[in-house]
């Protein structure tokens, strides 16, 4: 199945982010909103776990890298993401806009955000 690169995803986020605590990266097919709306279901799409690094001039950076699996078909793609509290539930953080992803998404395909891919602006 193909695989899909994610880079460079950046949000605007009020929450403080505390550094080495673990969050969860979700997608989804519409604006995020302040609730989280639209995240993706279906396939085996689950939030995949990201730690953020200490802010540096007010931006955090993940540490790690995020996969998405056997993703079911979008035909919109996955243009938002979001950062929760929680693997599912949990407190909508903040999302944002993603980079490349807007294009449609097959069956099965998987979705890559590399180590220091994704960052916030944090107040």
């Amino acid at each position: 199945m193909p695989r899909l690169p994610a880079a460079n995803e950046s949000l605007a986020i009020a929450a403080a982010i505390v550094p080495t605590t673990t969050y969860y990266l979700s997608l989804h097919n519409g604006d995020t909103s302040t609730t989280g709306a639209n995240e993706i279901s279906g396939g085996s799409y689950a939030r995949q776990a990201i730690i953020f690094g200490a802010a540096s001039g007010g931006v955090v950076t993940s540490t790690d890298a995020q996969d998405f699996t056997v993703m079911p078909v979008e035909t919109g793609g996955c243009p938002y993401f979001g950062i929760w509290s929680a693997s599912s539930g949990g407190t909508f953080e903040g999302g944002g806009a993603t980079t490349g992803l807007s294009g449609s998404i097959p069956a099965g395909a998987s979705i890559h955000f590399a180590t220091a891919s994704v960052s916030c602006s944090v107040s």
